[in-house]
Formats: structure tokens, C-alpha cells, sequence
């Protein structure tokens, strides 16, 4: 696939993966900023962004406020409905089970992570997503490590 960057007048040769992913960075740079633990998500569907969120679990005082979360909720509503089959998840940092089961019930397609979560990602219990899913890990990894602990480093 192509990516067409209409301000600079041509194509991009960055990965598709790359490209959004730094979409939800920049997400997770705004929870970084409203001092929420810096994850962000989006979700993309035929090329385009139908689902975006970042953690807001201080904000809304919600332990299920996750980035994922945020961005399956404004996905469904696009969507118009509770399945989000052919889409693909981006999120900085790996699933928690919470989120990796949310995104078994939507019957996503595709999850695409940065930085894993050595310890509470979803990875650490076994196969949690849907079958049919695929996931794909270490998109800008570095980037994504550098954020969170960044955010962890400033608390301590």
C-alpha cells in the first residue's frame, strides 16, 4: 500500500505499520501530558482512522479507561456496530488481558503493539486474542519504551 503525505506533495516510503503507529505515539504524548500513563491507540479501517483514544483511567477516575478501550468504543460507534473485523489496532504498548480480550470480543483483525509489557501484557497468559487475529509486535519499539519509561522515571 501506498501512503500519499499531501503537505509535503508525494508519497512516503515509511512503512503503513510505522505511519500509524506514530499516529497513536502522538496519543500517547498527550496522556504523557495530562500525566495519565502514556499509551495511545487508533484504529484503522480501509486506509483510515475510524477509532482513536489514550488512557483517561486518572481523569475518569476508571480502572478501564485504557487507550484500547477509548479507541474500540469510538471504532464500534463508526463501525455502527460491535465487531470490528478487517480493522487493525495500533497501541504503543502491549495488551493487558482487560484490552486483549476486548479485542477477542470485537473479533478484531489485526493488532499491531510497540513496546512490549513484561508485566501485565497479555503475552505473559498465554493466547488471549481471537483466533483469526493477528498480532504484530516491536513496531517502533524504542520509541515507545522511551515514552513509558520516561512517564515511570518522572514518578519515581
Amino acid at each position: 500500500m501506498r501512503v500519499y503525505n499531501f503537505e509535503d506533495g508525494g508519497e512516503t516510503d515509511v512503512p503503513v505499520d510505522e505511519l500509524y503507529m506514530r499516529e497513536a505515539l502522538k496519543l500517547a504524548q498527550v496522556a504523557y501530558q495530562e500525566d495519565e500513563v502514556p499509551i495511545g491507540a487508533i484504529i484503522v479501517a480501509q486506509g483510515k482512522i475510524i477509532g482513536k483514544g489514550y488512557n483517561l483511567t486518572e481523569r475518569l477516575h476508571d480502572v478501564t479507561a485504557h487507550a484500547e478501550m477509548q479507541a474500540f468504543t469510538a471504532a464500534s460507534n463508526f463501525m455502527g456496530g460491535k465487531y470490528l473485523k478487517d480493522c487493525t489496532l495500533y497501541v504503543t504498548v502491549e495488551p493487558c488481558v482487560m484490552c486483549a480480550g476486548a479485542s477477542y470480543w470485537a473479533q478484531i483483525s489485526r493488532i499491531v503493539y510497540g513496546t512490549a509489557d513484561e508485566k501485565r501484557g497479555a503475552a505473559k497468559y498465554g493466547s488471549l486474542y481471537h483466533p483469526k487475529t493477528e498480532v504484530v509486535s516491536g513496531v517502533l519499539a524504542a520509541d515507545c519504551a522511551a515514552l513509558i519509561q520516561s512517564f515511570f522515571r518522572n514518578k519515581r
